[in-house]
């Protein structure tokens, strides 16, 4: 499959953005797969940011949970990550992935590809 987020920007703390990622390729895995959204400081490794399930539940990094929604739309084969009260430390490049496994309670491990992220800037 092949990934591409979009939907990054610049914008002012308290600023949303909703990011997309649309995949092609095996739509089939959106009936099999956890999905989610991942981030990159410079220099760092990706962080997780949030998943979600076949059945819809999600799970997010306790420093976006409440700010941060995941979604997907299986017929459109896509996932979205919407951003609201952004703050400057969110600012990184975002990426989507769409094979995750859980390997302790919401601890999670991404294990399919990368495809080219989307930054998100967040300064006043």
């Amino acid at each position: 499959v092949q990934l591409q987020a979009s939907g990054g920007g610049s914008v002012q703390p308290g600023g949303s953005l909703r990011l997309s990622c649309e995949v092609s390729g095996d739509g089939s895995i959106f009936s099999t797969n956890v999905m989610g959204w991942y981030r990159q400081f410079p220099g760092k490794q990706h962080e997780f940011v949030a998943a979600i399930t076949t059945e819809g539940s999600t799970n997010y990094l306790p420093p976006v949970k409440g700010r941060f929604t995941i979604s997907r739309d299986n017929a459109k084969k896509a996932i979205y990550l919407q951003m609201n009260d952004l703050k400057p430390e969110d600012t990184a490049v975002y990426y989507c992935n769409v094979d995750l496994r859980e390997i302790a309670h919401g601890i999670w491990f991404a294990v399919g590809s990368w495809g080219q992220g989307t930054q998100v800037t967040v300064s006043s």
